[in-house]
């Protein structure tokens, strides 16, 4: 009997995925865009953006509790097969090469207490050494979920735990530490020589990607032990989330000018906290840092192989895919992804290719199921009497349309060049009409028209 998710592990499952290596990089990164004032304004609006769309998924937990895996569930409820395999492969397919990199930055990480001057191990995480230390960790992350879902979420609890413990130490001392005058010299960003809307435009080109993995819960909720704790862990983990992230950038400005935090190497929590505690802080910061990683790998992992499960079960992969094991794990969709993520570090090690593009292009396909979360809350609210929660299905479609526009709309655009592989898949789960469904006219056009826009996309890509 498969054991469920309580609230705790739902809780620890969306936090993980959230904070992965970025927080402890924030400081640097935010510093180097603007100053305290557009900082405060870039995390008031993010932070009542994320708020909306959590809200939104708690409210669809609630009014549709039978829908199970709601990031491909809602899109395919509300807007068609189509829709609702493109949302299940874009993010199935962001899933798998962001894991390829938390995997590159593990080993990078590592190489903080392996490397020397005169001996590089694992370098920059793109070693040979690294490539297989990287493989050990794939498979041993994929035969713990393949022990259950339960099991693999219990551990992450603990990693949880572990990576708050830095960066709670990092909070304390930066409140021992705080200088007011500092944080408050040059409050407006003048320094940079930018007005201070676009400091803030360039503050949400970063805070745009730190809430990734804020629909964990959503994703799992099949194995939730009650419903209503999906939403309940949702809200949580962005709360938290948030709380961290705002202590983090904003702490920092008061420890060291804004000027000196934007030059720092990265992790710069680590030059931050060497600051604070002596040389020990670097080897502080590279722990928490791989504890960090690895915890959010393996939400990632649970996640990842989740959402083509359920997309199985509902005729829009192939239903091999939807195959378990004895202990209720997804077994074949397991195997399918983590067998995808070793084939991405074989090209890796093979090519040294730069695959940072084609992350920036698979992170653009997760948004777009951000988006239909909350037109699928209005179009289930608009005309009836919840005034609430209409208005704040309109809020998470309006966050969801400002992520997409912030992010690049090119980038948008050239990811019908990773949709293309994903229709084949799709037109070959449904074929002799498998499907649950008929695909309407539209769709046919649409599959059509998205197959040949493909062909251009490439040669973009390419030149």
């Amino acid at each position: 009997m498969e054991k469920k998710l309580g609230l705790s592990a739902l809780t620890a499952l969306v936090l993980s995925s959230m904070l992965g290596a970025g927080v402890f990089s924030l400081p640097q990164n935010m510093a180097a865009v603007a100053g305290p004032a557009a900082l405060l304004i870039g995390w008031l609006i993010t932070g009542v953006g994320i708020l909306f769309l959590a809200l939104a998924m708690l409210l669809l937990t609630r009014l549709k509790p039978e829908l199970d895996g709601g990031i491909f569930t809602y899109a395919r409820a509300g807007f068609g097969e189509l829709l609702g395999f493109c949302s299940a492969w874009g993010y199935w397919l962001c899933a798998v090469i962001a894991n390829v990199s938390y995997l590159v930055i593990v080993f990078s990480a590592l190489s903080f207490f392996t490397d020397t001057p005169e001996r590089v191990v694992f370098g920059d995480g793109n070693t040979w050494q690294a490539m297989l230390g990287a493989s050990v960790l794939l498979w041993m992350v994929h035969f713990l979920v393949l022990r259950g879902v339960q099991t693999a979420a219990s551990i992450n609890l603990l990693a949880t735990l572990g990576k708050l413990v830095p960066l709670l130490l990092f909070v304390v001392l930066a409140v021992a530490a705080f200088n007011y005058d500092q944080f408050h010299f040059d409050f407006s960003g003048l320094a940079l020589g930018k007005p201070l809307w676009e400091q803030v435009k360039q503050t949400m080109l970063i805070t745009l990607w730190v809430f990734i993995g804020v629909e964990g819960a959503v994703v799992v909720s099949a194995r939730a032990r009650e419903k209503k704790d999906v939403g309940r862990a949702t809200l949580l983990a962005v709360l938290a989330a948030l709380l961290v992230y705002l202590l983090v950038t904003l702490l920092s400005l008061g420890i060291v000018p804004r000027a000196e935090l934007a030059q720092m190497r990265n992790p710069s929590m680590a030059g931050l906290l060497t600051r604070l505690m002596g040389h020990w802080g670097d080897a502080v910061i590279a722990g928490g840092l791989i504890v960090s990683v690895c915890g959010a790998y393996l939400s990632w992992t649970i996640m990842a192989a989740e959402v083509p499960f359920i997309a199985a079960q509902q005729g829009a992969f192939p239903r091999s895919i939807a195959r378990q094991n004895a202990r209720s794990a997804p077994a074949a969709s397991l195997w399918l992804t983590n067998g995808s993520v070793q084939l991405c570090l074989i090209l890796i090690a093979l090519t040294h290719a730069d695959y940072n593009t084609l992350l920036t292009i698979a992170s653009e396909m997760i948004l777009v199921p951000y988006l239909l979360v909350g037109l699928y809350l209005v179009k289930l609210t608009r005309g009836k009497q919840q005034p609430l929660a209409l208005a704040i299905g309109l809020g998470a479609s309006l966050y969801g349309l400002w992520l997409l526009y912030a992010s690049g709309p090119l980038h948008l655009l050239l990811s019908v060049v990773l949709y293309a592989p994903g229709l084949l898949l799709f037109l070959f789960a449904r074929r002799g009409g498998r499907g649950d469904v008929s695909l309407t006219q539209l769709e046919r056009i649409a599959i059509g028209l998205l197959m040949a826009a493909s062909l251009p996309a490439v040669w973009q890509l390419t030149v």
